[in-house]
């Protein structure tokens, strides 16, 4: 194989980078105090514990959350959890970084101090009361700086999910999505993108959302906001969808104008693998317990959207987009879609054992219904279906699904002029349970 300039130099330059690493590794000596004990690593933001051994924070941290209550070193109980930042020893180990410069090492930079619950808990306060105040200038600030704590860690996250943020939020959301969308826009923009990492939210916070005003809200940013603004709308749109166990937001949703062309479009010209997989989700839950809803999305051409969608799509949006491809072949005029569809058969049959079991019984239960169609039946036959369904027996599969099968292979038989036409139609396929 001939490589390419590029590719060549990328390559030497890899190999080079390797080759110092190692000879880094055998110039320089870490003194053993700068090491974490945990991992023997070079420290880069040290803090002690309370049996006065210091770890990498990084370290120290993964170990309590594991469920540890002991010091790895010492094996004490902690009788608490608190981390005090070693500065001194951080700078030393700054200040032998940049000695060792020459040699390649690179000066840590000084870490910055994780949030606390306390400075969590009194931002959530000014919110609130700025909300009440209907400031949302100020509102636009304090988010802004909730956003950038979680840019600085996984830590910071978690705090600010523990400690009520995403119900504050919903709040402040849901009070300023009443007014005119376009004078707020930068705070709800602001407050979406915090929301779309901190599900899932508490029942206040749902409920928040799951108001007229605030669906409402979301779809107008679905429809006119940059590509950042839709793709945190669509993210926060599928969580409240499937947590709405009794199908009050769902219902809500279907009547606001403009939610299916927004979702639509979201699939037809995708920003992200991330976004479409929302969008398809979202549609699921829309479309899962209504004919009319599914008539819209119909109309305006989703099936076909969606075969083109899934052909070399992820594992993830492959199994969504069969799970609504599904669900609208369950009312007469999706099926009529779907078989006037020149590549869903294709389409279908390719996915069968290629993706994931969950996604053979869909792209099943799909092709069973369409060959209620004598010419869905034929081009199944043509591109390999008979084959692979015989396959998915021998493998195993539920019982539902073993039984769509079988009539499938009764149904496709009589079509089968090739090697496989010794199979007589008549009979039930029992002798093919036996996997490999």
């Amino acid at each position: 194989m001939i490589l390419s300039w590029k590719n060549r130099r990328a390559l030497n330059k890899k190999n080079n980078n390797h080759r110092l690493c190692e000879d880094l590794d055998a110039e320089i000596n870490i003194p053993t105090h700068f090491r974490c004990p945990s991992s023997l690593d070079l420290m880069k933001d040290p803090v002690t514990i309370c049996t006065g051994i210091t770890y990498d924070r990084e370290n120290i941290e993964r170990w309590i959350e594991a469920g540890n209550e002991t010091c790895p070193s010492t094996k004490q109980v902690l009788n608490t959890f608190d981390q005090i930042p070693n500065h001194i020893l951080r700078r030393m180990i700054q200040d032998w970084c940049v000695q060792n410069r020459s040699l390649g090492v690179e000066r840590i930079p000084t870490p910055r101090i994780p949030v606390s619950p306390f400075e969590v808990s009194e931002i959530c306060s000014r919110i609130a009361g700025a909300t009440q105040r209907g400031d949302g200038n100020r509102c636009v600030e304090l988010v802004r700086k909730i956003k950038n704590w979680g840019k600085e860690s996984e830590r910071n996250k978690r705090c600010i999910i523990e400690n009520g943020t995403g119900c504050v939020l919903s709040a402040c959301f849901e009070s300023f999505s009443g007014d005119s969308y376009e004078k707020h826009v930068n705070l709800l923009v602001e407050i979406l993108s915090v929301l779309s990492w901190m599900f899932p939210l508490g029942e206040e916070g749902r409920s928040k959302l799951g108001t007229e005003s605030s669906l409402r809200c979301i779809i107008w940013l679905l429809r006119n906001g940059d590509l950042s603004a839709r793709q945190a709308s669509v993210l926060v749109l599928k969580e409240i969808l499937q947590s709405d166990e009794i199908g009050i937001i769902s219902n809500t949703l279907r009547a606001i104008e403009g939610v299916v062309e927004a979702l639509f479009y979201l699939i037809k010209e995708p920003i992200s693998p991330a976004a479409t997989k929302a969008s398809l989700m979202a549609i699921y839950c829309m479309i899962s317990s209504t004919d009319k809803i599914t008539s819209r999305f119909v109309e305006m051409g989703l099936v076909g959207v969606i075969v083109e969608a899934i052909v070399e799509a992820e594992k993830s949006v492959c199994e969504i987009g069969l799970g609504v491809l599904d669900e609208i072949c369950n009312t007469k005029k999706g099926k009529e879609e779907a078989c006037k569809n020149a590549l869903i058969t294709a389409v279908l049959v390719k996915k069968v054992l290629r993706v994931s079991n969950w996604a053979t019984e869909l792209a099943v239960s799909i092709l069973w219904k369409l060959c209620e169609e004598e010419s869905v039946r034929i081009e199944a036959i043509q591109v390999g279906a008979f084959k692979k369904l015989l396959v998915s027996l021998q493998v195993g599969c539920g019982e539902n699904i073993r039984r769509k099968v079988k009539e499938l292979l009764k149904l496709l038989n009589v079509y089968n002029n090739g090697l496989d036409s010794c199979v007589d139609s008549s009979m039930d396929f029992n002798y093919l349970k036996r996997p490999f």
